[in-house]
């Protein structure tokens, strides 16, 4: 299947969920728009990942399509977790260092993305080492107004080597 998948070179989100009172976003490779009428859009979350485990309990996830010139922001939610402590002996927290406005239900919604959009979870698929969420999209947003003028998105090629905070084997 290599063949195939080498060829793949996708566009990457950031996903942000809420419950209970804590926060988590994750880099996510695997993602994609899966009906027109009605809109869904699925996203593929790791079972090893604290954004899954916060998700889980999760009314709705926001997505975000990051830019080209957003390397930073994928760094940050790709290269790091929240199951680390940092040296003061607190839980590390990604949503300090990146700046954010609360969306619907409170889910963390990335200031400065081309585009993103909050989803209502109607359902999971497991799929093995990924979960996927089933969003309905109830809100979203684009720095450009909705047009297409956002640049071109951070591709799976641009991250390729950033070493995940949560590495799946």
């Amino acid at each position: 299947m290599e063949p195939f998948l080498d060829r793949l070179d996708h566009p990457v989100y950031v996903v942000t969920a809420e419950a209970d009172g804590e926060r988590a976003g994750c880099l996510v490779g695997f993602a994609a728009q899966c009906s027109i009428r009605p809109a869904r859009f699925m996203v593929w979350l790791s079972k090893v990942n604290r954004t899954y485990r916060v998700a889980r309990s999760a009314p709705r996830l926001a997505v975000h399509l990051l830019g080209r010139d957003q390397y930073a922001l994928a760094e940050l939610f790709g290269g790091e977790t929240g199951d680390d402590v940092g040296e003061d002996g607190r839980r590390v927290d990604k949503f300090a260092r990146a700046e954010w406005t609360p969306g619907p239900s409170g889910v963390p919604v990335l200031d400065g993305v081309p585009a993103w959009f909050v989803g209502q979870v109607e359902g999971h698929v497991d799929a093995g080492d990924h979960v996927g969420f089933l969003l309905a999209p109830i809100a979203s947003g684009s720095r450009d107004g909705g047009g297409r003028t956002g640049g071109e998105p951070l591709r799976l090629s641009d991250v390729s080597h950033i070493a995940a905070g949560h590495p799946v084997d």
